[in-house]
Order: C-alpha cells, then structure tokens, then sequence
C-alpha cells in the first residue's frame, strides 16, 4: 500500500512538472514569505500540542468528508486551540491538493504541513512554493541516501520536516539524518493495521531534545491522553475533527489530556 500510494503521488508530481518546471517552482518558493517557526510553535510547553488535519478520505476509511472549503475547516481548528494545521494533498485516495494547502496556508496564522507521499526534490520545492512551513518524509518509503536528501532540502528551504517512523529501525534513521521532529505513526502504512501501543514502545528510541508526535488512532479524548502519558509533546488528529464539531472536539481532547499535567 505505501510503495502503490508514493508512487502515484510521485507520477501526479511528474505530471505537474511538465506544465511547470522545477525552475519555475524554485522561483515562486523564493517568492514565498520564509517559512513560520514549526518547531517553536510545537516546543513542549507543559502542555500536549494538537496538529488538527484537513483529511477528505482515506485509502482504510474511505469518504470522511467533502470540506468543500479547507480554509474554513483550518480557521476552525485555529479556534479550537491547534498548534499546526496538517493538509492532505495527495488526491488519488485521499482527495486532497496542494490547492487546499495554499487555502489553508492564507487563512491561518499557523504553521501548515504538507502530508503526502514525498520522494523527489520536486515535491519538496512545491510544498514551498504553496506555502508549507512543515514537509512529511515517510522513512519507510524512503532509502536512506533519499532520506537525507529530501531532509537537507527542506531544511536549505527554511521549512522543517516532520519525518515518520513505524519502528525502532526507522526511528534510528530518522536520528540519523538529524530528525528535529519524529513522528510514530500508529498506522502501518504497508498493512494499514493500527496499534495505538506503538509510540510509547518506540518514544523511548527519540532523543529528549526531539518534537516526539504520536499520530492516528485518536477518536476521544483518553486516546489523546494515552499518548500524552506514553510521552507524546504533540499528537495529530485527523478523522475526529472532520467528522464533528472541530472547535468542541479540539477543546476535550486538549482538556482530556492536561489529567497528565
């Protein structure tokens, strides 16, 4: 599922780049306002962070929501108390643009990740030029040397990478390449199974000095505080807050959680 789902995102991305030259998505990014400060706005701060998504559909869930305006949805996540805005863009199963980012990106004061399925420069240079302040490398998808590129590329674009393990090998590669933000991501993307128990048995693997966020398998507000116990300082939401009221689900997650304070 991962390899099908990155090579798409990879073909989509080549297409793009027919109509619209590395050279020319370079000089837009240099265009673009540096970059907001992702790693400041998710520092621990004696309180768990919330990456609130803007997720249509999943390849394991299927339609979630239409979100005819991502704007909107992210404009309410701001108001519920989100740190950063995380913004599906890739559409073949996810139904996401980076059209969306750059709606998003212009309605919030906040930091705003590009998460799709990221292996070339080029994908890396356009999350720029929509406005990303933050990039998902997916180590699982990634050989190292590839790894470590993307990385220092979206480092050299003033952007910071929330780079994604699903074991303690992958975390160690993410350390490798100098990792100031690792996500767990509870998912197996290769089998699409969840476990919930996987970041507190891998957090231990990050650096104290490192962002630790735990990701996906968040429905209520003791599922967030589970992940604030196991020691997640951030924890990204997606499907939840698409399917109610994002301001009120945001505040008893962000409540639910400080029993750990």
């Amino acid at each position: 599922m991962l390899a099908d789902l990155t090579a798409g995102a990879v073909a989509d991305a080549r297409l793009r780049e027919e109509s619209q030259s590395l050279s020319e998505v370079e000089r837009l990014a240099a265009l673009r306002p540096a970059a907001r400060d992702a790693r400041a706005a998710l520092a621990p701060a004696g309180r768990v962070k919330i990456i609130a998504e803007v997720k249509r559909a999943s390849p394991s869930r299927g339609d979630l929501a239409e979100i005819p305006d991502p704007a909107h949805q992210a404009r309410r996540y701001e108001q519920g108390g989100a740190s950063a805005i995380s913004v599906l863009t890739e559409g073949r199963r996810f139904k996401g643009s980076l059209a969306d980012l750059e709606a998003v990106k212009a309605s919030v004061s906040l930091p705003v990740l590009r998460k799709d399925f990221i292996a070339t420069p080029y994908q890396v240079v356009e999350a720029r030029a929509a406005g990303a302040d933050l990039v998902l490398l997916i180590v699982a998808a990634l050989p190292q040397p590839l790894l470590r590129e993307l990385y220092a590329l979206v480092q050299q674009l003033g952007m910071t990478a929330l780079v994604e393990a699903h074991t303690a090998e992958e975390v160690a590669r993410a350390v490798d390449v100098g990792a100031q933000v690792i996500g767990v991501n509870a998912r197996d993307l290769k089998t699409f199974e969840l476990d919930q128990d996987l970041f507190g048995r891998l957090a231990g693997s990050i650096p104290d000095e490192v962002i630790k966020v735990a990701e996906s398998a968040v429905k209520v507000p003791a599922d967030v505080a589970h992940y604030r116990a196991a020691g997640a300082d951030v924890v990204l939401v997606g499907e939840a807050l698409v399917t109610g009221d994002p301001v009120a689900t945001l505040g008893a997650f962000l409540a639910g959680a400080e029993v750990d304070a």
